[in-house]
């Protein structure tokens, strides 16, 4: 009776009631049985059914104990004395115009990693993601622009759901579910062809009903039209919730060019949105241009959640422009939306008399959200020379 009350007591304190989840591992009845999802610091110590599997080209299919099997590759020639099980095949080919499956899983479970170096042009290496069996898919994103490099050129970014690592290592972990197969490709849409080194960390597990299927789309604009805002997102429908904003945002005018605000639009609005923001560097989590008080100059920063990471400037020859890298994750405060989503931004400066100047700028995104399926048609990707970093 002492205990019963204690654990009422308890309860009352943490703010759940006596059929929550003290009651629940309680009474003599099992704790429900722990996914191996959602994983953090706090719940990390937990045990799970969940089964480890890993996919890169020296096991191709994931299978348990098929690893590093392989008698053909790439590193077949370096191999040679040592045999199989010595690096023959760390890394795949992919011929100009073709495109290879890095991943075909069937079941249920979810990507919780993924690392790749990709060589040749990375605005042209094509990332696709397509969940249980749709034709469309759900990911379709220059690999660059995906980890955050859509310049084509390295930069260091550390945050929680990207990281982006010397030489050219490009990490996500973003949390992927699926419930009955996941298959990714990359398209390589150059001239020449690329080596792609990749590893694909999953797991096969039970998918909570309540999980939604991750998204992520690329757009660009260049120039944008004089007076027209950037799109970010639209068309999308179904419910779910935005968790991220990746922008490559090339500049033609001098100047400061962030006074634009980003616009969530939701559940069938439509000439004003519910969530107005009050500048560009402010939706990234900066302030003031991103200046450097003391050097005059900007400063980049990565973080868990935001950053400025990447700023190109004028070499005093041909690289005439400046440029500049940006995200923003929505982890801790996704915008969630029940029907539809659209998301814009404007590019202003400032002209004469303290007078906003809409922007013809370079302007790249990749948006980042979660939604139950079907997922709508992306608008087509741009073909390699309207992608090209030029």
């Amino acid at each position: 009776m002492r205990s019963r009350m204690l654990r009422l007591a308890v309860a009352v304190v943490l703010g759940v009631g006596a059929a929550g989840p003290l009651a629940v591992a309680g009474e003599g009845q099992p704790a429900p049985a722990f996914s191996g999802l959602g994983l953090h610091m706090g719940n990390l110590s937990r045990l799970s059914g969940a089964q480890t599997r890993s996919i890169s080209p020296e096991n191709f299919t994931g299978e348990k104990g098929k690893g590093g099997m392989a008698t053909e590759g790439t590193g077949a020639a370096a191999a040679r004395d040592l045999g199989r099980g010595w690096k023959i095949s760390p890394s795949i080919r992919i011929e100009a115009g073709q495109a290879a499956v890095l991943a075909d899983i069937q079941g249920s479970g979810a990507i919780q990693q993924i690392w790749m170096t990709p060589t040749g042009d990375w605005r042209k290496s094509i990332l696709r993601i397509f969940w249980d069996g749709q034709e469309q898919p759900s990911v379709e994103c220059p690999v660059g622009d995906f980890f955050c490099i859509g310049w084509g050129k390295f930069a260091p970014m550390s945050s929680l759901a990207v990281c982006v690592n010397p030489g050219s290592a490009f990490n996500c972990y973003w949390e992927m579910p699926f419930r009955k197969r996941c298959r990714m490709t990359m398209t390589n849409i150059d001239a020449q062809p690329m080596v792609l080194y990749y590893q694909i960390n999953y797991t096969l597990t039970e998918v909570p009903p309540d999980a939604a299927y991750f998204h992520a789309q690329f757009r660009r604009a260049n120039p944008l039209p004089y007076k027209q805002v950037y799109t970010i997102l639209e068309g999308v429908k179904g419910r779910g919730h935005y968790v991220g904003t990746y922008m490559a945002w090339g500049v033609h005018n001098s100047g400061w060019w962030g006074e634009g605000e980003i616009k969530f639009y939701l559940d069938g609005d439509r000439e004003f949105p519910t969530i107005c923001g009050t500048g560009t560097e402010d939706y990234f989590c900066g302030s003031y241009n991103f200046e450097n008080r003391e050097t005059k100059q900007y400063q980049p920063f990565t973080t868990p959640y935001a950053g400025l990471h990447q700023v190109l400037r004028p070499d005093g020859l041909y690289q005439s422009q400046q440029r500049f890298g940006m995200y923003r994750w929505h982890i801790t405060d996704p915008i969630r939306f029940e029907k539809d989503l659209r998301v814009t931004i404007q590019a202003l400066g400032w002209r004469s008399g303290r007078r906003y100047l809409p922007l013809q700028d370079d302007i790249a995104s990749v948006a980042f959200w979660y939604q139950a399926l079907p997922t709508a048609p992306f608008p087509p990707l741009p073909g390699a020379d309207a992608l090209e970093v030029n």
